[in-house]
């Protein structure tokens, strides 16, 4: 009898099934016209049974099925010799005549010689039988060895041919295998979020034929798993799905708490082992499913699903396949963990490099600094502001080269340095970038990166500006009229190139209303965008901006502008604030008047104009409040329900302000009780009660009125 190493090589050829085979019926043929027998045979022999792959003159149905039990052939004794069993008459052969073969096939005298496998191991035999007593010649059985021998052979060269295909089997699939795990490798390795793993995750999946792979990550208590993304699962899917307990009858679950991977070859099969979990999920069509621990050494990170539409088999390839993605995914999480880590900590290091911005008289600034989304991306950028005196302060905003912790180090050192330099050296911006080019190559910090320095200088009408660029993004002023300026002289070379260059001073004005904006490259860099079409961008989305408050602004333009944000930005932003020639004095009112266009953009400016001229007469924050709203109820009713020109007129005096807005309309405005829920309708209600005085007056000789409205002052 053969052993399991040899039936499993015939059963890999595809030998051990009960068919008929061409090759091996002509040996029959040439055995039976050679020796002249009624039946010859070619046999392999199996565990509990024979096939005869090779097959002449035998009774049905042992002809038609190519097989028999081994009761019925004397072909084992053959195999389990290795040697050649010739018998005249077989019913005078005691271990012999007890065998089926002899009365239910009719095998009388026989004579079979082995067949053999490459290793020398006998499978078989060719064989030749009679129904009666037969004397075998010297010439008969040289010529059925001779067969033996050729069948020998071909048997030898079919095994061959399928350890061949075999091979390339096995090599195509490690092929395969390669390829994927080298893809793999690529696409992890650029992960730098959870959410980015997932996602790569799922596209992995596609890859290998599933319908969905999903990513489920164990929280901080270690105690839940919750999946990072569901875009895989139909509508319907309880939210339940998405979080659950790690001691939980769920696939994922199992295979957390075991640290073994975990194989349904079926719904069947889920469905009998997980019953719970499967009636969540009875309307996904999925048959085969996969649960791989994401471990970490010995910590765990989570769990990959994967699906299949259809049912499939897991051999040893497919389970080391599924092994190495959850490998890869490990790696990937533990990677974007630490990456994670010193992004918090180098943003921590750079938000506290950042100090808080100061006041500046007649000016209002507003900054913001946002890192990366990617946690490999962080470092560089800053802003600051040094006020030098009552007149003079100084703004700067640059960027580091590089993208690290070194980055951010190195930045902090630049800043530290020009900061100094502002608040100690009496001198123009080109000035101060060449001298911190200096101390940088005289202290060997071996930083680049690039600047803007701006001086302004207070006057009556605004602030005179000074600046150098050292490469840096141009600064922009919105005007007061909404449009927009670029600062585009030409820049000087970067930082850190060549540190005796020359730099140059520009100069430019800031009125009154007007503000100066300073930013880094990540508001205007973006692939397969050229600079000018997002400095374009940036233009229009200031001019958009008019009515944004200062504060505001800064973080207005970064959610507008910046969506895929792969870079640190920085904005810093002065608007220069209105003030009158003198303050209000005894007998001496300060008045100024403001056309408003007739348009909804148009009056936060025109608050703002109030609230800058209140600030510059030195009212009271907690007036200034009072007549900001009541500014916005009375604006707001000019421009929505009167008609244009519109005017506002603002008079700041001793012991009262008073604030009139004209319009072209001869409608009044009336006290009325809004619903709850109206959004309007309360500007009467308002100036009722937190104005001191408030009318409306018919304009003499011109369709329009002038409601007004007075607030005291303490002296």
């Amino acid at each position: 009898m053969t052993d399991a190493q040899a039936i499993h090589e015939l059963a890999q050829a595809g030998l051990a099934e009960p068919v008929a085979d061409e090759s091996f019926d002509r040996f029959a043929r040439l055995v039976r016209r050679q020796l002249g027998v009624p039946s010859a045979l070619v046999t392999l022999v199996l565990d509990d049974e024979a096939v005869l792959p090779g097959a002449l003159g035998l009774p049905e149905p042992y002809q038609s099925e190519r097989r028999t039990p081994l009761s019925h052939t004397f072909c084992q004794f053959v195999t389990s010799d290795a040697r050649p069993l010739v018998v005249e008459d077989a019913r005078v052969v005691p271990h012999l005549a007890s065998l089926r073969a002899v009365d239910d096939i009719g095998v009388v005298s026989y004579a079979g010689f082995p067949i053999f496998d490459p290793h020398g191991k006998a499978v078989g035999s060719l064989c030749a039988f009679d129904g009666r007593p037969r004397p075998w010649s010297d010439e008969d059985l040289a010529t059925l060895a001779d067969l033996a021998s050729a069948c020998t052979s071909e048997l030898r060269l079919r095994l061959a041919r399928a350890r061949a295909k075999r091979m390339q089997r096995v090599a195509l699939a490690a092929n395969r295998r390669s390829r994927l795990l080298l893809e793999l490798s690529e696409s992890f390795a650029a992960a730098t979020s959870v959410r980015d793993v997932a996602e790569r995750l799922s596209a992995v999946g596609t890859g290998i034929g599933a319908r969905y792979a999903g990513l489920a990550v164990l929280d901080a208590s270690g105690t839940r798993l919750e999946y990072t993304t569901l875009d895989h699962l139909e509508p319907g899917v309880p939210a339940s799905f998405r979080r659950m307990r790690v001691d939980a009858e769920r696939g994922a679950s199992i295979a957390a708490r075991t640290r073994e991977p975990l194989f349904f070859h079926d719904h069947a099969q889920y469905a009998a082992r997980l019953p719970e979990a499967a009636a969540l999920i009875a309307a996904d069509d999925v048959e085969a499913r996969a649960f791989l621990p994401v471990l970490a050494g010995e910590r765990l990170l989570g769990v990959v699903t994967l699906a299949w539409e259809a049912a499939r088999e897991f051999d040893d390839d497919a389970v080391q396949t599924k092994t190495a993605i959850a490998s890869y995914v490990a790696h990937a999480l533990d990677r974007v963990r630490l990456l994670e880590e010193r992004h918090r900590v180098a943003t921590t290091l750079q938000a506290a490099m950042l100090t808080e911005l100061p006041s500046v008289r007649n000016a209002e600034l507003a900054a913001t600094y946002a890192s990366a989304t990617r946690t490999d991306q962080v470092g560089g950028d800053w802003y600051d502001a040094v006020v030098l005196d009552d007149d003079a302060c100084v703004l700067m905003i640059g960027d580091v080269t590089g993208h690290d912790m070194r980055a951010a180090a190195q930045m902090g050192q630049l800043r530290s340095m020009l900061r100094t330099f502002a608040w100690c050296q009496d001198e123009p911006p080109a000035v101060l970038l060449r001298l911190l080019d200096r101390a940088n190559r005289g202290l060997a910090l071996h930083s680049s990166g690039t600047a803007v320095v701006v001086r302004l200088d207070r006057t009556p009408h605004g602030f005179e500006v000074t600046w150098s660029n050292a490469g840096h993004p141009a600064p922009l002023v919105l005007r007061a009229d909404g449009s927009v300026e670029t600062l585009d002289a030409p820049a000087d070379l970067m930082l850190g190139v060549l540190p005796g260059t020359t730099r140059h001073d520009h100069r430019a004005h800031l009125a009154h209303g007007d503000t100066l904006l300073l930013y880094t490259d990540g508001l205007v860099e973006r692939r397969g965008t050229s600079y000018a079409e997002r400095l374009a961008a940036v233009r229009a989305a200031l001019a958009e901006h008019t009515a944004t408050t200062t504060s505001a602004l800064p973080d207005a333009l970064v959610r507008r502008l910046v969506s895929d944000q792969r870079d640190d930005v920085a904005l810093l932003a002065l608007r220069v604030r209105h003030t009158v020639a003198r303050p209000p004095g005894p007998g001496r009112p300060s008045v100024l008047t403001r056309q408003v266009e007739h348009v909804s953009s148009a009056i936060g400016p025109a608050r703002r104009w109030v609230d800058d001229v209140l600030e510059s007469c030195d009212v009271a924050p907690s007036v200034r409040r009072i007549a900001m709203l009541l500014t916005s109820e009375v604006l707001t009713n000019a421009v929505q329900h009167g008609a244009a020109p519109v005017e506002a007129e603002l008079e700041v005096g001793h012991r009262v302000l008073r604030v009139a807005v004209r319009d072209g309309s001869a409608v009044l405005p009336r006290l009325r009780s809004p619903r709850p829920d109206e959004t309007g309708g309360r500007g009467v209600q308002f100036l009722e009660r937190c104005a001191s005085r408030w009318g409306v007056d018919a304009l003499d000789g011109a369709p329009g009125k002038t409601v007004w409205f007075e607030l005291d002052l303490d002296d």
